[in-house]
């Protein structure tokens, strides 16, 4: 049987299925081309048997990727127009994306939890005591 590994990530507000070695359209990110890019809102994941799905992310995974290029879409062609008033307005616009190159998908092992630091005792109520004394007959004395 096949190796199946996927992941769906959240990317820019949008769910995306990302496969290792395959190129994704992804709205427009600010990285440079050649950069590398990590996904780390990773909704589900699957590596061969192995699922795990995220409450609302998975913990501990990410998934690598590298920006190819940035591109724009083909042209939406808005038309507005009222019939009998002369009125008519044709806009374009194109959306700006970006294609990622899936690398792999990365694990961090799960920190250990550290122990609490003892409690420092504090110190008998005859040493406060003795140390008020002497700083209120320092103050006599200084006067």
């Amino acid at each position: 049987m096949k190796e199946v590994n996927y992941a769906i990530a959240e990317i820019a507000g949008q769910q995306i299925i990302l496969e290792p070695g395959k190129k994704v359209s992804v709205p427009k990110l600010e990285v440079e081309e050649g950069e590398k890019y990590t996904a780390n809102k990773i909704l589900y994941i699957r590596q061969g048997e192995k699922v795990k799905i995220g409450k609302p992310y998975v913990r501990g995974v990410s998934v690598e990727t590298v920006v190819k290029e940035h591109k724009r879409a083909d042209k939406i062609i808005v038309f507005k127009k009222k019939r009998r008033k002369g009125y008519k307005v044709k806009k374009g616009h194109r959306q700006p994306f970006c294609v990622l190159e899936v690398g792999e998908f990365k694990t961090v092992a799960k920190k250990q939890t550290k122990k609490a630091a003892p409690k420092v005792k504090p110190e008998p109520e005859e040493k406060q005591v003795e140390k008020i004394k002497e700083s209120i007959g320092a103050n006599k004395n200084g006067t």
